[in-house]
């Protein structure tokens, strides 16, 4: 085998380590912290005020704000809840912040709060 040949292997065979070290730093980097992924969270948040609670459907009517990550311009709608608990959390007139999912032919509130 030439030298030349011989030298790039060697280079090769002892670069794979660094290589493979760095991918796995910079895999990290693609993780959120808990802070940001807490802040981008309530960013994902929409504006609302409750205008009708029904505990017994598990439906509360919102009028809201833009709902940017349903793509959703503001308007008056019934949305289904998550969890019976959140409807608890509200009374008519509240001003909240809330998420919203799709789900199958509807939406679905998963997270709310009232608004500070």
């Amino acid at each position: 085998m030439n030298p030349l040949a011989c030298a790039l292997l060697a280079c090769a065979l002892l670069s794979g380590p660094a290589v493979a070290q760095q991918k796995a730093d910079d895999h990290s980097a693609h993780h959120a912290t808990g802070a940001a992924t807490a802040a981008a969270s309530s960013a994902d948040m929409a504006d609302g005020e409750v205008r009708k609670i029904d505990k017994v459907a598990g439906r509360l009517t919102l009028r809201h704000g833009d709902i940017r990550n349903l793509d959703m311009p503001g308007m008056t709608m019934v949305f289904q809840v998550k969890e019976p608990a959140l409807l608890d959390k509200v009374k008519v007139g509240d001003k909240v912040k809330f998420r919203a999912e799709k789900a199958g032919s509807g939406y679905v509130v998963t997270a709310i709060e009232a608004a500070k």
